[in-house]
């Protein structure tokens, strides 16, 4: 009985560090982040090469690479280099918020490509280390895959991009990972 009281007790205060829920639309991070006064950190979490080919939306504060492709691995079954953990991914993203005078309990959205292989990760991990109030945009950067038809294959649906948010090719090299200690 003891132990049960001490997991129902644990699920709470989980629940209550984890008062933000994790997913978010791009529309609804758009409109978060541009409200006056905003408290809200929206990091990039892509590769910057990534970024440099598929495009940037300036409405983010910075590009913080949850993953960062290691181009002297190679993985087999993907047929791509292999990605690791950006060992300062917390470290950076709490530079950030300190930098704006802002404290850990701020709400900070991920950006990644698709929402799934670093936006949500990166979020869950952000929020094991201490940043409680971490989310993620739903679907990403660019959407998701068309399954059927002529466009089958290509990231048309959803996403900052396909929701008619203000996005470019071009990239500003004040907030890209790597310049923005320079």
């Amino acid at each position: 009985m003891k132990r049960f009281i001490a997991a129902v007790t644990l699920g709470f205060l989980t629940l209550a560090a984890h008062a933000t829920e994790l997913g978010i639309s791009a529309k609804e991070a758009y409109e978060k982040v541009r409200q006056p006064n905003a408290k809200v950190l929206f990091i990039d979490v892509r590769d910057p090469i990534e970024i440099m080919f598929v495009g940037f939306t300036d409405v983010v504060h910075a590009n913080i690479p949850y993953l960062i492709v290691d181009r002297t691995t190679w993985d087999d079954k993907r047929g791509n280099y292999k990605p690791n953990h950006n060992p300062n991914f917390v470290a950076d993203v709490k530079a950030e918020l300190a930098k704006r005078g802002w404290s850990e309990e701020t709400e900070i959205i991920t950006l990644c490509r698709s929402g799934s292989e670093r936006g949500q990760p990166s979020a869950e991990y952000l929020r094991d280390n201490g940043l409680a109030n971490a989310r993620y945009v739903i679907n990403g950067f660019q959407g998701t895959v068309i399954k059927e038809g002529p466009q089958a294959g290509f990231r048309l649906q959803n996403g900052w991009q396909n929701s008619g948010l203000p996005w470019s090719n071009k990239m500003n090299k004040d907030k890209m990972y790597g310049w923005t200690n320079k």
